[in-house]
């Protein structure tokens, strides 16, 4: 398979993070977490996000010249010098309830049970995070939803493969490879690098 350079994108708790490290394993590819460049390191994480022209310079700096990376979360509003580059964006969709359900399970793995359970340090933020979550779907919240995420994957240069993120992770990730391989067969869908 010919190097490719693919964006995974979907709401919170669409299951981008694992999929993405699923495929990098599949194609022995770099992956980048978007959580790793839009945080700044704090303790506890994900309170203070670095500035869009800083996390645009260290994806440029990890990336460099490479044609084949995977980057797992959003470059909306701040990675867009890194569109022409794209040659495949994946978008996973999940119901507001999975993705609840994922994300529960998620902060209470990383944070510990305790904390995001009443009366833990991280119970109101972990509420708060879900609560905001949820209105992905309806697009009444700030930030990245499902309207403006659509609206931007309808405008993007490349390949776009949206996918239900509740099928088996093995049949995600072949659906991905499925959809590589038809683009290089096709030289009209494959960009020349």
């Amino acid at each position: 398979m010919k190097p490719a350079r693919i964006h995974i994108t979907g709401a919170s708790g669409a299951g981008s993070t694992t999929l993405g490290h699923a495929l990098a394993d599949r194609l022995d590819f770099p992956v980048h977490d978007g959580d790793d460049y839009y945080w700044l390191p704090t303790s506890p994480p994900y309170r203070e996000p670095r500035p869009a022209e800083v996390r645009a310079r260290l994806l440029a700096e990890m990336v460099g010249d490479r044609a084949d990376w995977i980057f797992i979360g959003s470059l909306m509003g701040w990675g867009d010098r890194f569109i022409p580059l794209l040659d495949l964006v994946v978008f996973l969709y999940a119901r507001a309830d999975c993705r609840t359900t994922r994300l529960r399970e998620r902060e209470s793995r990383h944070f510990g049970a305790d904390a995001v359970s009443p009366g833990g340090w991280r119970h109101e933020e972990t509420e708060q995070f879900l609560e905001w979550s949820t209105h992905y779907d309806d697009s009444t919240r700030d930030g990245r939803n499902l309207e403006n995420q659509r609206a931007w994957l309808a405008a993007l240069p490349c390949a776009v493969l949206e996918l239900e993120s509740t099928q088996p992770r093995a049949n995600l990730v072949q659906a991905i490879v499925e959809k590589l391989e038809a683009m290089q067969e096709s030289l009209a869908d494959w960009p020349v690098s």
